[in-house]
């Protein structure tokens, strides 16, 4: 499904292993706590969900992918949060992406978009549901001198 390098910061960890997908409070491996969010990325949700119908939502868990060059994600639905109601929100830092949103069946048609750096994805209820994923990442292209690949930020309410 994915070819991204993960991690993770704040309350909760998105993680999956043998047991399935999941989200847990400490890192897999040392049971330390994952690193905090840093007060900068609250302040992006902040300015991400403003006029929006969440303008006080308040993520616990920042999943963190890298995506190198050739680099992807299938189609997926983030179904592993506690509360629906509560919405998604991506920011792409680095080269652009392919990013793909569909229905609410895998086998829904797709409709693409390019993802630019700095750019924020906010997916709310119903459409928090909608299956999407990344075709692909588009080399060479970020804004920023020293990152090749792509950073997408995912804030959720997970616990």
């Amino acid at each position: 499904m994915t070819s991204a390098a993960m991690t993770n910061s704040g309350d909760a960890g998105w993680w999956s292993d043998t047991k399935g997908y999941r989200y847990i409070t400490t890192q897999p491996g040392s049971d330390a706590p994952w690193p905090p969010m840093p007060p900068v990325f609250l302040e992006i949700v902040r300015h991400a969900v403003n006029g929006s119908p969440w303008p006080n939502f308040q993520p616990d868990a920042c999943l963190i992918n890298f995506y190198a060059p050739g680099a992807k994600m299938g189609l997926h639905q983030d179904r592993d949060e506690r509360d629906f109601d509560q919405p998604i929100v991506t920011i792409s830092l680095g080269d652009d992406a392919d990013w793909l949103i569909g229905g609410l069946k895998r086998t829904d048609k797709t409709t693409a978009f390019i993802a630019q750096s700095g750019d924020a994805i906010l997916m709310g209820p119903p459409g928090r549901m909608l299956f999407h994923g990344v075709r692909k990442i588009h080399p060479s292209t970020s804004p920023l001198a020293d990152l090749q690949g792509r950073i997408s930020l995912t804030f959720r309410k997970a616990l």
